[in-house]
C-alpha cells in the first residue's frame, strides 16, 4: 500500500517576532519541492486543492502565508505596517530555508499566483545577487504578470495611472487599504500598496528599504519558467505576463493559456484554484 501524502502546518517565525504557518503537502519520495506564494489578500489554505493535486503527482508543496493573512500573527492597521522589504527580507527567507531543510537535495521550484508570482521573481533576483547556492532551478507562475500600466488594453489603460495613484493614497489616509470593501485584495498594509503602486507606475521592481538592485538580479537568473494564463483573466492581460517574463532574459520560458473548456471553470483570475487540475497539468508537462 502506497504511503499517504503528509499534510502538516509548520510553525515559523521571523526575527521581528512575526509568526505564521507553512502549509505542507509532502508525498513519499518527492521528485521536486515547490515553495508557492499566494496572491494579494489570499490565505494559504485556499491553495490546498492545488497543493494536493501536485502532491498526488509527486511534487512536495509548501504554501507560504503572507503577513496579515490566514495564520499570520499580524493584521495590517494604522499601527502595524509593512512593505516589500519585510515580505522579501524577513519572511520569505525563513520559509525558503524550511523547504531546503525539509527536503535537502530535492530539485527546487519557486512560484506564485498574481502578486505571489512577482514576489517569486524578486526573490530569485535577490538570491542571484547573493549567489545563493540553494537558488531554485525553476519558476512556476499562475495568473501572474507585472501591473505596469501600459500593459493594459485600451480603454482601461487610460484609467490605470489614476487608479495606481489613488490606491496608495487611500491606504495612506485610511491607515490600510480597505480591500474587502473596494474589491481588491484584503486589508492591506499601506507600505505594501505603496511599493506595489510604484512598480505599477514605473514598471521597475524596487522598494523602500531594499538597497539591492532586484531588477539586475532578475536579469541574471537562469531558470526554467512555466507560466499559465487564463484566457478571460482581465487582471493579467497577456502583455502584463509578457512584461514580467521580460525581466528574466536568461530564463527558458514556456507559456500556456487555458480557457474555460480546459479548466472546467471560468477562465478568470481565481476560479482555477478550486479546480486546479488543468493548471497543474500545464505546469508539469
Amino acid at each position: 500500500m502506497a504511503e499517504p501524502v503528509l499534510h502538516e502546518q509548520r510553525a515559523l517565525a521571523a526575527a521581528d517576532g512575526h509568526t505564521w504557518s507553512l502549509l505542507c503537502a509532502i508525498p513519499p519520495n518527492p521528485s521536486a519541492s515547490l515553495l508557492w506564494l499566494p496572491a494579494l489578500g489570499v490565505a494559504a489554505r485556499h491553495y490546498q486543492p492545488f497543493a494536493d493535486a501536485l502532491a498526488a503527482r509527486g511534487v512536495a508543496v509548501f504554501v507560504h502565508e503572507w503577513r496579515g493573512n490566514g495564520g499570520s500573527s499580524l493584521r495590517a492597521s494604522r499601527d502595524r505596517d509593512w512593505g516589500y522589504r519585510e515580505l522579501l527580507l524577513d519572511d520569505l527567507p525563513v520559509s525558503d530555508a524550511e523547504v531546503v531543510a525539509a527536503l535537502p537535495g530535492v530539485r527546487r521550484i519557486v512560484g506564485g499566483h498574481s502578486l505571489g508570482g512577482q514576489m517569486a521573481c524578486m526573490r530569485l533576483g535577490l538570491a542571484a545577487l547573493q549567489r545563493d547556492p540553494n537558488i531554485p532551478s525553476a519558476l512556476w507562475l499562475a495568473a501572474s504578470g507585472a501591473p505596469y500600466w501600459p500593459t493594459w488594453p485600451m480603454p482601461r489603460r487610460l484609467a490605470m495611472p489614476l487608479i495606481y495613484r489613488f490606491l496608495p493614497w487611500l491606504a495612506q489616509v485610511n491607515g490600510t487599504l480597505p480591500g474587502r470593501r473596494i474589491g481588491f485584495g484584503g486589508t492591506e498594509a499601506r507600505s505594501l500598496i505603496r511599493d506595489w503602486g510604484r512598480t505599477a507606475l514605473s514598471g521597475a521592481y524596487a522598494a523602500r528599504g531594499i538597497e539591492a538592485d532586484m531588477q539586475a538580479g532578475m536579469a541574471q537568473v537562469r531558470v526554467d519558467v512555466r507560466a499559465v494564463r487564463m484566457t478571460d483573466d482581465w487582471l493579467v492581460p497577456r502583455a502584463s505576463q509578457d512584461f514580467l517574463l521580460g525581466k528574466l532574459p536568461l530564463a527558458q520560458v514556456e507559456t500556456t493559456e487555458l480557457g474555460a473548456r480546459e479548466l472546467g471553470v471560468r477562465a478568470d483570475h481565481f476560479a482555477w484554484m478550486k479546480r486546479p487540475d488543468a493548471v497543474v497539468a500545464a505546469l508539469l508537462r
